[in-house]
């Protein structure tokens, strides 16, 4: 039976009642991660994988009790690869890597070919070792180590937020700018092309322009996105983006905010997010430093504003008289640790509802002082990669926010 029914798909804020996310559980590509290649596959250390999945179940479980929808990545990439066209189009994707060769790409594309869609979308996500593909032959392969992987596993597709962002009803399909994750935008990008569910949605994004990250983006009001730059996301990818978002209609006015170039500050939001419609959770050290250029459509080009600091722009581009800031940690000491385990990270559910990790205490004490109610999830293996709740989640429908008092 065809399935007729009609899925709203429609972000606008960061703080409105979340109706649907989508997540990846993590799986076999963790237990891919070894002293040996876990900085290449951007992961500070090396996680217990059963542990890892039960804090996972525990964080989608706390998300169907406040009544979200929670689809998982891979059964709706096995979905669409029972499709042929799409199943093609995944095996091109991957095999489209000049570190194979012929030889040896003619090989993987035969043995892909003969998977079928549970085991082709364990192999995209999870990768194929030298190892396990012993009738491969040629000079590629024989001059791999027996270690080296043909197909590399994606153990950061845990964190959903990056390679795709909804902004009104549109999505922005991103393009990562390290290479170990590229591949991670193709599969979403796959789904949401040929997946049903997703029928007629309109892309806003795609891997092929400039770099451009989820974890970067901040929609802060409706019409009002937030975009840094820095490690990950470009300045011409913000520019890009601002183009996108104005043609489309689905933003009136982008933040450009430079973020500093350091690995614990690689997104925009691992310094800041959202807990309420006037409120955010910030790393003091760069509360009253951080700068914006306000960006807004003019007469078919773009008109950029001088540098102004980031909470008073954002305020006036959303209308506020100011922005309330809650501080992460208690002290420079507490509050550098606790943006390091993500603290900042949350994941808003609701206005003044956040999820967050447990162990940041004194940032979620400063939640809850404040107002803010704290569903606090175990992140002690989860956050291995360097990426909290909000890394984790890609919304794909929140409830309109209700306007500020």
């Amino acid at each position: 039976m065809v399935d007729t029914t009609t899925y709203e798909h429609r972000v606008t804020s960061e703080v409105g009642r979340l109706r649907t996310v989508l997540l990846h559980r993590p799986g076999a590509e963790l237990k891919r991660l070894t002293p040996r290649n876990n900085d290449k596959l951007l992961f500070d250390g090396i996680p217990w994988v059963g542990r890892a999945q039960e804090e996972h179940d525990a964080f989608a479980q706390a998300l169907r009790d406040r009544d979200v929808e929670v689809l998982y990545v891979t059964e709706l990439l096995q979905d669409v690869l029972e499709y042929g066209e799409a199943r093609e189009q995944a095996i091109r994707d991957v095999i489209d890597d000049p570190r194979m060769g012929d030889q040896l790409r003619g090989v993987v594309a035969g043995y892909l070919h003969d998977l079928d869609p549970e085991d082709l979308s364990h192999v995209l996500v999870s990768g194929l070792a030298h190892e396990e593909l012993k009738t491969a032959h040629g000079l590629v392969y024989r001059l791999m180590d027996r270690l080296d992987f043909i197909i590399d596993p994606l153990p950061s597709l845990l964190f959903m937020r990056d390679n795709s962002a909804w902004i009104g009803d549109r999505v922005a399909v991103t393009s990562l700018a390290m290479e170990a994750r590229r591949r991670e935008s193709s599969l979403t990008g796959l789904i949401y092309e040929r997946h049903p569910r997703f029928a007629g949605v309109r892309p806003l994004y795609d891997p092929s322009l400039e770099h451009v990250e989820g974890g970067d983006i901040l929609l802060l009001s409706p019409g009002v996105l937030a975009v840094g730059t820095g490690e990950r996301t470009t300045p011409a990818g913000v520019e890009r983006l601002a183009r996108q978002v104005f043609e489309a209609g689905v933003a009136h006015t982008v933040l450009a905010v430079p973020i500093a170039q350091e690995r614990a500050t690689m997104h925009l939001d691992t310094i800041c997010t959202m807990v309420d419609v006037d409120t955010v959770v910030m790393y003091p050290p760069v509360a009253h430093s951080l700068t914006a250029h306000t960006v807004t459509a003019a007469n078919g080009d773009l008109r950029v504003s001088e540098a102004a600091p980031f909470l008073e722009a954002a305020a006036t581009a959303m209308g506020l008289e100011r922005l309330k800031v809650l501080d992460t940690g208690l002290d420079p000491v507490t509050a550098e640790r606790e943006q390091w385990d993500d603290g900042n990270n949350t994941l808003a559910v609701a206005p003044r509802v956040a999820v967050a990790y447990e162990r940041n205490v004194e940032t979620n004490a400063h939640l809850e002082a404040a107002g803010i109610e704290v569903i606090r999830i175990s992140g002690s293996e989860l956050g291995s990669g360097r990426g909290g709740p909000r890394c984790m989640s890609c919304p794909i429908l929140r409830e309109d926010p209700p306007n500020p008092t």
